[in-house]
């Protein structure tokens, strides 16, 4: 697993050991945690440009989550996305030629897209992305498909849409959460103004074509996403390249997800409506029927209340502790 020292990278990590999977872990710590990687998994200190270095023919598969994933940072300095996301990429699937490891699972994403003419997104939407961000994994996308095509490598591409929750397992492991820096998702950040770490949020537009004028988001649960890592892995097929977007299905606005945190926590969420930002869909909803019908996928816990009381679980923890597994490169 590259990557896997982050937030979703550590869940996955997780479920496939509870799988029975042996579990490497490479990661060079510059955004995730090294408490983030569950015990039981073996840890490699190291970039995925290194990957010859320490890939070989004992592993049948790779999940690959490293990447730079800062959108406002891609457009400053873009050189850093092509070097680190579709450089590394590069180098991470000639090792795996040379290797003869031949599946994987890559951390796409819905940033692929742009803005959508139509929602929900389904993976014949015209990709467009509006930042280098999306553009460098829409790049790893296509280059992963043409490396299945000419040299057999079984892949898939998940399109995360939201990714929030946090995940405790059933072994007393963790837990993991969310804990980036800075912090850049709307779950987290509302629950700092609960923690009294913020003052409040900033509601980025009142005024959208949606019931409550503000933008709407699919928030899919950091558990159910894991499970789809583990089902691509099984599916894939030698020659072929899977894309899937993993999504709830239903979106949640702005609004709704502040109101929820009200709710959850029983805090007062004070919230200060600023100027829309450029780039910011009105809608953003993923349709998941691929994943279902190609991966067996069913995402089970889609509640925004469930959601979100996992992340407040997390976030309270860690506030009072400022230690635990979590992390995040996404």
């Amino acid at each position: 697993m590259t990557g896997g020292a982050g937030y979703v990278g550590g869940v996955v990590a997780a479920h496939l050991l509870a799988a029975g999977h042996r579990v490497t872990v490479v990661d060079d710590l510059t955004t995730g945690f090294r408490d983030g990687v569950p015990e039981g998994a073996e840890f490699v200190e190291d970039r995925i440009q290194h990957a010859a270095k320490w890939l070989d023919s004992s592993y049948d598969g790779v999940l690959h989550f490293a990447a730079s994933s800062q959108v406002g940072e891609s457009v400053a300095h873009p050189e850093k996305y092509w070097r680190n996301n579709v450089g590394g990429t590069l180098e991470l699937l000639a090792a795996m030629r040379d290797a003869g490891v031949r599946r994987l699972v890559f951390s796409s994403t819905a940033a692929t897209y742009g803005e959508p003419e139509s929602v929900p997104i389904t993976e014949d939407a015209v990709t467009a992305p509006t930042n280098p961000y999306g553009a460098s994994k829409l790049a790893v996308d296509q280059m992963i498909g043409a490396e299945c095509h000419a040299h057999g490598l079984a892949a898939a591409s998940l399109r995360y849409f939201n990714v929030a929750g946090a995940y405790f397992p059933p072994d007393g492991g963790g837990p993991y959460g969310e804990r980036h820096d800075p912090e850049s998702h709307l779950i987290p950040l509302v629950l700092q103004v609960a923690l009294g770490r913020r003052e409040s949020i900033s509601v980025f537009g009142d005024d959208y074509p949606t019931p409550d004028g503000t933008c709407i988001r699919d928030y899919i649960h950091v558990a159910d996403l894991a499970e789809a890592h583990l089902l691509a892995l099984d599916a894939v097929r030698p020659g072929e390249h899977r894309i899937c977007n993993l999504g709830n299905g239903a979106g949640f606005s702005v609004r709704e997800v502040v109101d929820t945190v009200r709710r959850v926590t029983g805090h007062p969420v004070p919230e200060v409506v600023a100027p829309r930002r450029g780039g910011d869909p009105a809608v953003l909803v993923a349709s998941a029927e691929a994943a279902k019908e190609q991966l067996g996928w069913r995402p089970s816990r889609t509640e925004l209340a469930g959601i979100v009381s996992d992340a407040w679980d997390f976030a309270r923890r860690v506030a009072g502790a400022d230690t635990g597994a979590g992390g995040g490169d996404r």
